[in-house]
Protein backbone atom coordinates (compact mmCIF):
# COMPACT_ATOMS: atom_id res chain seq x y z
CA UNK A 1 0.00 0.00 0.00
CA UNK A 2 0.85 3.75 -0.40
CA UNK A 3 2.07 4.76 2.48
CA UNK A 4 -0.18 7.15 4.34
CA UNK A 5 0.36 10.96 5.18
CA UNK A 6 -0.48 12.72 7.97
CA UNK A 7 -1.40 16.49 6.90
CA UNK A 8 -1.87 18.03 10.05
CA UNK A 9 -0.27 17.44 13.43
CA UNK A 10 1.31 18.84 16.01
CA UNK A 11 4.20 16.92 17.00
CA UNK A 12 5.96 19.56 18.80
CA UNK A 13 3.25 19.40 21.42
CA UNK A 14 3.38 17.27 24.47
CA UNK A 15 3.35 14.34 25.55
CA UNK A 16 4.30 13.90 21.53
CA UNK A 17 7.68 15.66 21.60
CA UNK A 18 8.56 13.69 24.82
CA UNK A 19 8.14 10.79 23.06
CA UNK A 20 8.97 11.63 19.41
CA UNK A 21 10.82 8.24 18.38
CA UNK A 22 8.35 6.06 19.83
CA UNK A 23 5.35 8.41 17.91
CA UNK A 24 7.41 8.40 14.60
CA UNK A 25 8.22 4.50 14.92
CA UNK A 26 4.44 3.85 15.70
CA UNK A 27 3.37 5.83 12.32
CA UNK A 28 5.89 4.16 10.40
CA UNK A 29 4.66 0.75 11.83
CA UNK A 30 1.33 1.19 10.61
CA UNK A 31 1.76 2.58 7.53
CA UNK A 32 2.45 6.64 7.85
CA UNK A 33 5.09 8.00 5.08
CA UNK A 34 4.96 11.38 6.10
CA UNK A 35 3.64 14.29 8.49
CA UNK A 36 3.14 17.70 8.35
CA UNK A 37 4.04 19.66 11.62
CA UNK A 38 1.86 22.98 11.48
CA UNK A 39 2.80 26.48 13.28
CA UNK A 40 0.80 28.06 15.30
CA UNK A 41 2.73 30.74 16.79
CA UNK A 42 6.14 32.16 15.56
CA UNK A 43 7.73 31.40 18.72
CA UNK A 44 7.31 27.80 19.03
CA UNK A 45 8.53 27.61 14.98
CA UNK A 46 11.94 27.14 15.44
CA UNK A 47 10.90 23.99 17.04
CA UNK A 48 8.63 22.82 14.60
CA UNK A 49 11.48 23.75 11.65
CA UNK A 50 14.20 21.82 13.63
CA UNK A 51 12.01 18.84 14.12
CA UNK A 52 11.31 19.16 10.33
CA UNK A 53 15.16 19.35 9.56
CA UNK A 54 15.77 16.64 11.81
CA UNK A 55 13.28 14.10 10.38
CA UNK A 56 12.77 13.70 6.86
CA UNK A 57 9.34 12.11 7.56
CA UNK A 58 8.15 15.52 8.25
CA UNK A 59 7.66 18.92 7.05
CA UNK A 60 6.87 22.19 8.91
CA UNK A 61 4.45 25.11 7.89
CA UNK A 62 4.57 28.54 9.25
CA UNK A 63 1.79 30.84 10.76
CA UNK A 64 -0.09 31.72 14.00
CA UNK A 65 -3.13 30.49 14.41
CA UNK A 66 -6.09 32.86 14.56
CA UNK A 67 -7.24 32.21 18.57
CA UNK A 68 -3.52 32.95 19.71
CA UNK A 69 -3.14 36.31 21.09
CA UNK A 70 0.10 36.44 23.58
CA UNK A 71 2.89 36.09 21.05
CA UNK A 72 4.41 38.02 18.53
CA UNK A 73 1.83 39.24 15.70
CA UNK A 74 3.05 38.05 12.12
CA UNK A 75 3.85 40.56 9.31
CA UNK A 76 3.74 39.54 6.01
CA UNK A 77 7.66 39.92 5.75
CA UNK A 78 8.04 37.70 8.49
CA UNK A 79 5.86 34.65 7.39
CA UNK A 80 7.54 35.29 3.72
CA UNK A 81 11.04 35.39 5.10
CA UNK A 82 10.49 32.34 7.41
CA UNK A 83 8.75 30.50 4.46
CA UNK A 84 12.20 30.44 2.30
CA UNK A 85 13.37 27.39 4.60
CA UNK A 86 13.29 24.50 2.43
CA UNK A 87 11.58 22.72 4.47
CA UNK A 88 8.79 24.53 5.32
CA UNK A 89 6.00 23.77 2.60
CA UNK A 90 2.38 25.99 3.46
CA UNK A 91 1.75 29.09 5.56
CA UNK A 92 -0.73 28.69 8.36
CA UNK A 93 -2.80 27.60 10.18
CA UNK A 94 -4.40 30.58 9.90
CA UNK A 95 -8.30 31.66 9.22
CA UNK A 96 -10.71 32.30 11.94
CA UNK A 97 -12.54 30.99 14.69
CA UNK A 98 -15.55 32.71 16.36
CA UNK A 99 -16.17 29.67 18.57
CA UNK A 100 -12.98 30.43 21.22
CA UNK A 101 -12.35 34.33 20.39
CA UNK A 102 -15.51 37.26 20.64
CA UNK A 103 -16.14 40.46 20.15
CA UNK A 104 -15.03 42.86 17.31
CA UNK A 105 -13.07 40.08 15.19
CA UNK A 106 -10.89 42.33 13.14
CA UNK A 107 -7.74 41.64 14.26
CA UNK A 108 -8.54 38.09 13.36
CA UNK A 109 -9.71 38.94 10.16
CA UNK A 110 -6.37 41.30 9.51
CA UNK A 111 -4.14 38.44 10.45
CA UNK A 112 -5.91 36.00 7.87
CA UNK A 113 -5.56 38.23 5.21
CA UNK A 114 -1.94 38.83 6.37
CA UNK A 115 -1.46 35.47 5.62
CA UNK A 116 -3.07 34.95 2.30
CA UNK A 117 -0.92 37.77 0.53
CA UNK A 118 2.24 36.05 2.34
CA UNK A 119 1.12 32.63 0.55
CA UNK A 120 1.08 34.38 -2.85
CA UNK A 121 3.97 35.88 -2.37
CA UNK A 122 6.03 32.99 -0.89
CA UNK A 123 4.41 30.06 -3.53
CA UNK A 124 2.95 28.19 -0.74
CA UNK A 125 0.06 26.98 -0.05
CA UNK A 126 -2.47 27.95 2.94
CA UNK A 127 -4.00 25.65 6.09
CA UNK A 128 -6.83 27.13 6.74
CA UNK A 129 -8.74 26.38 9.93
CA UNK A 130 -12.11 27.72 10.62
CA UNK A 131 -15.03 27.39 13.59
CA UNK A 132 -18.38 28.94 13.52
CA UNK A 133 -17.00 31.50 10.87
CA UNK A 134 -17.68 29.96 7.43
CA UNK A 135 -18.99 32.73 5.55
CA UNK A 136 -16.25 35.47 6.89
CA UNK A 137 -13.21 33.16 6.20
CA UNK A 138 -14.79 32.04 2.46
CA UNK A 139 -15.50 36.22 2.12
CA UNK A 140 -11.82 36.81 3.11
CA UNK A 141 -10.38 33.89 0.72
CA UNK A 142 -12.34 35.17 -2.39
CA UNK A 143 -11.78 38.97 -1.47
CA UNK A 144 -7.57 38.12 -0.71
CA UNK A 145 -7.58 35.84 -3.75
CA UNK A 146 -6.45 32.73 -2.34
CA UNK A 147 -7.83 30.72 -4.99
CA UNK A 148 -4.49 32.22 -6.59
CA UNK A 149 -2.13 29.96 -4.40
CA UNK A 150 -4.92 27.45 -2.76
CA UNK A 151 -4.16 25.04 0.06
CA UNK A 152 -6.28 23.33 2.28
CA UNK A 153 -9.46 23.60 4.78
CA UNK A 154 -8.14 21.31 7.49
CA UNK A 155 -10.13 19.32 10.03
CA UNK A 156 -12.71 20.23 7.94
CA UNK A 157 -16.47 20.07 10.09
CA UNK A 158 -18.62 22.15 7.61
CA UNK A 159 -21.45 21.64 5.55
CA UNK A 160 -21.17 20.35 1.49
CA UNK A 161 -21.98 23.94 0.83
CA UNK A 162 -18.98 25.23 2.33
CA UNK A 163 -16.60 22.20 1.13
CA UNK A 164 -18.40 23.05 -2.51
CA UNK A 165 -17.67 26.96 -1.71
CA UNK A 166 -13.89 26.13 -0.93
CA UNK A 167 -13.45 23.32 -3.46
CA UNK A 168 -14.45 26.81 -5.85
CA UNK A 169 -11.75 28.18 -4.14
CA UNK A 170 -9.24 25.91 -5.29
CA UNK A 171 -8.83 24.16 -1.96
CA UNK A 172 -8.80 21.00 -0.62
CA UNK A 173 -10.62 19.52 1.78
CA UNK A 174 -8.82 17.77 4.78
CA UNK A 175 -11.17 15.38 7.35
CA UNK A 176 -9.76 14.50 10.50
CA UNK A 177 -10.44 11.93 13.13
CA UNK A 178 -13.91 13.59 13.73
CA UNK A 179 -15.06 11.73 10.90
CA UNK A 180 -14.94 8.51 12.86
CA UNK A 181 -17.38 10.35 15.68
CA UNK A 182 -20.83 8.33 15.87
CA UNK A 183 -22.69 11.74 15.52
CA UNK A 184 -20.84 12.86 12.80
CA UNK A 185 -23.24 11.74 10.12
CA UNK A 186 -23.86 14.65 8.62
CA UNK A 187 -19.93 14.76 8.22
CA UNK A 188 -19.62 11.80 6.48
CA UNK A 189 -22.01 12.54 3.97
CA UNK A 190 -19.66 15.59 2.83
CA UNK A 191 -16.97 12.88 2.94
CA UNK A 192 -18.86 10.92 0.38
CA UNK A 193 -18.54 14.28 -1.83
CA UNK A 194 -15.61 15.88 -2.16
CA UNK A 195 -13.71 15.25 -5.75
CA UNK A 196 -10.85 12.39 -5.02
CA UNK A 197 -8.42 14.94 -6.11
CA UNK A 198 -9.27 17.45 -3.09
CA UNK A 199 -9.02 14.87 -0.48
CA UNK A 200 -7.01 15.07 2.60
CA UNK A 201 -6.39 13.15 5.60
CA UNK A 202 -5.13 14.04 9.00
CA UNK A 203 -5.12 13.88 12.70
CA UNK A 204 -4.73 17.20 14.36
CA UNK A 205 -2.62 15.25 16.66
CA UNK A 206 -2.38 15.53 19.67
CA UNK A 207 -5.90 16.42 19.51
CA UNK A 208 -9.26 14.55 18.46
CA UNK A 209 -8.18 11.31 18.37
CA UNK A 210 -10.21 9.08 16.41
CA UNK A 211 -12.77 6.09 16.80
CA UNK A 212 -11.89 3.63 18.81
CA UNK A 213 -9.06 5.88 20.47
CA UNK A 214 -11.31 8.66 21.44
CA UNK A 215 -10.40 10.52 24.66
CA UNK A 216 -6.72 9.64 24.02
CA UNK A 217 -4.02 11.17 23.38
CA UNK A 218 -4.03 11.29 19.63
CA UNK A 219 -1.14 10.79 17.10
CA UNK A 220 0.21 10.26 13.59
CA UNK A 221 -0.42 6.76 13.61
CA UNK A 222 -3.93 7.03 14.05
CA UNK A 223 -4.40 8.41 10.74
CA UNK A 224 -4.86 5.35 9.42
CA UNK A 225 -8.39 5.21 11.28
CA UNK A 226 -9.56 8.31 9.46
CA UNK A 227 -8.50 6.67 6.28
CA UNK A 228 -10.50 3.78 7.05
CA UNK A 229 -13.39 5.42 7.57
CA UNK A 230 -13.31 7.76 4.63
CA UNK A 231 -12.82 4.54 2.44
CA UNK A 232 -15.81 2.99 4.04
CA UNK A 233 -18.16 5.77 3.19
CA UNK A 234 -16.75 6.80 -0.55
CA UNK A 235 -17.53 2.58 -0.81
CA UNK A 236 -13.74 2.69 -1.48
CA UNK A 237 -10.62 0.54 -0.06
CA UNK A 238 -7.42 1.52 1.87
CA UNK A 239 -5.04 1.60 -0.77
CA UNK A 240 -7.40 3.35 -2.97
CA UNK A 241 -7.41 6.54 -0.12
CA UNK A 242 -4.18 5.97 0.31
CA UNK A 243 -3.11 6.16 -3.05
CA UNK A 244 -5.07 8.92 -3.29
CA UNK A 245 -4.89 10.93 -0.63
CA UNK A 246 -0.80 10.96 -0.84
CA UNK A 247 -0.43 11.72 -4.35
CA UNK A 248 -3.09 14.93 -3.30
CA UNK A 249 -0.85 15.70 -0.41
CA UNK A 250 2.57 15.97 -2.87
CA UNK A 251 0.78 17.67 -5.53
CA UNK A 252 -0.67 20.75 -3.16
CA UNK A 253 2.36 20.68 -1.10
CA UNK A 254 4.34 20.72 -3.73
CA UNK A 255 7.69 22.23 -2.30
CA UNK A 256 7.27 18.77 0.19
CA UNK A 257 10.12 16.08 -1.22
CA UNK A 258 9.33 12.84 -0.19
CA UNK A 259 11.91 11.21 1.83
CA UNK A 260 13.37 8.19 -0.01
CA UNK A 261 14.50 4.47 1.67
Amino acid sequence: MTPLVDSHCHLNFEPLNAGLEDVLQRARDNGVGHMLCVSVTLETFPEIRALAHGHLSVFASVGVHPNEREGREPTVDDLVGLAKDERVVAIGETGLDYYRSHGDMAWQQERFRRHIRAAKLSGKPLIIHTREAADDTLRIMREEGAADIGGVMHCFTESWEVARAALDLNFHISFSGIVTFRNAEALREVAKQVPDDRLLIETDAPYLAPVPFRGKTNEPAFVRHVAECVANVRQSDMDSIADVTTHNFFTLFRHAVPARD
